[in-house]
């Protein structure tokens, strides 16, 4: 379990180590060094999902560890409140950056080995804080340091911990 301490609340993470164990261990090894302190929710999107995990406040892009292998075959799906890693086009690429599904998006599932089929690796689930989640996905966006669906006023996570 992992909580996140945010300026809007507690969220609560269950993390599913025996579906995705190198994902879980990527996950948790930022926890315990700190990295997410005072990073923020930098993409926020009503019907999609809350991103954060990469930047800190300003968009100022925090240097990660290397990235990791993606588990998304691992039979978990993008339901809501579940969380999963955040990736570019490469299915290989995810590093620090997460997001908690506001929405059941099924379309974000493995479905074949493939650069289109691979999908997003779900690795845990909100059990505490929902309530938190559906304040933050309902912010004020708008475009910030070339990027879109920025919060207006940041969404911080102030402190993470494993529990």
């Amino acid at each position: 379990m992992v909580k996140l301490h945010t300026n809007f609340g507690v969220i609560t993470l269950e993390l599913n180590a025996e579906k995705a164990p190198k994902t879980v261990a990527n996950f948790l090894e930022y926890v315990n060094s700190g990295f997410y302190d005072n990073t923020v929710f930098h993409r926020v999107i009503d019907g999609f999902m809350i991103q954060g995990g990469g930047f800190e406040p300003g968009m100022k892009q925090k240097p990660t560890n290397a990235q990791i292998e993606n588990e998304a075959a691992n039979g978990l799906t993008n339901d809501n409140y579940t969380v999963a890693m955040a990736r570019t086009p490469d299915p290989h690429s995810a590093s620090s950056q997460f997001f908690i599904n506001v929405k059941n998006n099924s379309f974000l599932n493995f479905s074949a080995p493939t650069s289109q089929g691979f999908g997003y690796c779900v690795f845990g689930k909100v059990v505490e804080g929902m309530d938190v989640v559906d304040k933050i996905k309902k912010v004020k966006t708008g475009n910030k340091a070339g990027h879109q669906d920025v919060p207006v006023e940041d969404v911080v996570i102030e402190r993470a911990e494993v529990v």
